[in-house]
């Protein structure tokens, strides 16, 4: 059940104290928190290095930043999200305990290594993270018969995929078009955030906000997602400018009717449930101004970071407060510290992409200001659920 991805598992277990350490007790606790510190770290360091304010040779410049934004910060959510949400897909366990730390471990060796001379240690390293994600995805899924779901495991080997394409472009041992590295990696977030928020958002939408009445078009749905993998695969073969100017048009306009169907103007007083919907106004938002910056009409990084700042930040940053309340037993209510979190990531979101927009000499600004929100955003995030994230669940259940 598409649902069930939030509805903890309630295995036959002995209640645990609340106060026990329970940070390899399922896969979000963890990787939560190692997205959190590299999303909080990194961003500033780069901003700080654009602007000229650190040694260029510090870092690896843009390739570095968008490389660890993507397979170290939205990889890391993915798999603590994946794993978790498997475990209810499947009512079967995904990597707990030994398993997890060895999988974490090796995240934190494949930061490491992107900085180091050894590219192609690095290339091994950084593929085996998504693929050894997807194989403990995969046990899980096929344990439980739920193949519902098993193209999570083909976009998790995509993934690994791209970052060994990134790798070996930059090792001058790959000269594809570069469709099959960072915009593949893109467009695979992108259409894994679409699916989700199909599978949830009404729900949590008529959970959180009574009377809303969020609802889908089965049509539709399909027509929102087909689009997204027309364009995937059009990154994948190079394509661009004028011939990707109607799908474009065309994704953007059936993205933006899906997400009026969930009636998001009727979520303000719900943060846990509108930070979503805003999230996912930056979906068409991006595909719009991919389209205008494919005719020549504006640079392409507005349209670059309404897609990494403003869909990716802000469904992200929603996705790992609510699940983390709810799968540690506690109720979904954002507080002060959560509302805070989110306007920062709203503010930083609206500053990379606006400013450059309107007044293109103010670029700098423009980074450095958005840069401290999106930290601030984690910071938050880290003093509340740091504690959370480590202790076992509230109400003694396992996971």
């Amino acid at each position: 059940m598409a649902n069930s991805a939030f509805i903890p598992l309630r295995e036959a277990a002995p209640k645990r104290s609340p106060h026990g350490f329970a940070l390899w007790e399922l896969g979000f606790r963890p990787f939560y928190l190692l997205a959190a510190w590299v999303a909080l770290l990194s961003v500033p360091l780069w901003a700080l290095q654009f602007t000229g304010l650190l040694p260029a040779a510090l870092l690896r410049g843009s390739a570095w930043h968008a490389h660890e934004m993507v397979f170290g910060y939205a990889l890391a959510v993915v798999i603590g999200f994946l794993f978790t949400a498997g475990r209810n897909w499947s009512g079967q366990p995904t990597p707990t305990g030994r398993p997890l730390m060895a999988l974490a471990l090796l995240w934190l060796l494949a930061r490491v290594l992107v900085l180091s001379p050894y590219g192609l240690t690095s290339l091994l390293v950084n593929m085996a993270v998504p693929w050894g994600a997807a194989w403990g995805l995969w046990r899980a899924l096929s344990a439980g018969g739920n193949r519902r779901n098993y193209f999570f495991v083909g976009l998790l080997l995509m993934m690994g995929v791209a970052t060994a394409a990134l790798h070996l472009q930059a090792l001058g041992l790959l000269t594809l078009g570069l469709g099959f590295g960072l915009p593949l990696a893109l467009d695979i977030l992108m259409f894994m955030i679409a699916v989700m928020a199909g599978r949830v958002l009404p729900m949590f939408s008529n959970n959180g906000v009574p009377g809303l009445n969020a609802r889908r078009d089965p049509r539709l749905e399909k027509l929102a997602l087909a689009s997204l993998l027309a364009l995937l695969a059009a990154d994948a073969l190079g394509l661009g400018g004028w011939l990707l100017l109607a799908p474009l048009l065309l994704a953007a306009a059936a993205h933006g009717v899906r997400l009026a169907l969930w009636q998001p103007w009727g979520t303000l007083k719900n943060p846990l449930v509108w930070v979503l919907h805003i999230g996912y106004l930056w979906l068409p938002i991006h595909l719009l101004l991919r389209a205008a910056a494919g005719l020549g009409w504006c640079a392409p990084g507005p349209a670059t970071h309404a897609l990494t700042v403003g869909l990716i930040g802000m469904v992200t940053l929603g996705m790992i407060t609510r699940t983390a309340l709810g799968h540690t037993g506690r109720p979904l209510r954002a507080g002060r510290i959560e509302l805070c979190a989110y306007l920062a990531m709203l503010l930083a979101a609206l500053v990379r992409v606006l400013l450059p927009l309107l007044a293109p000499q103010f670029l700098m600004a423009s980074v450095l200001i958005s840069a401290a929100l999106w930290s601030l955003a984690f910071a938050l995030y880290l003093w509340r659920y740091t504690p959370i994230l480590m202790r076992a669940r509230v109400d003694g259940q396992p996971g």
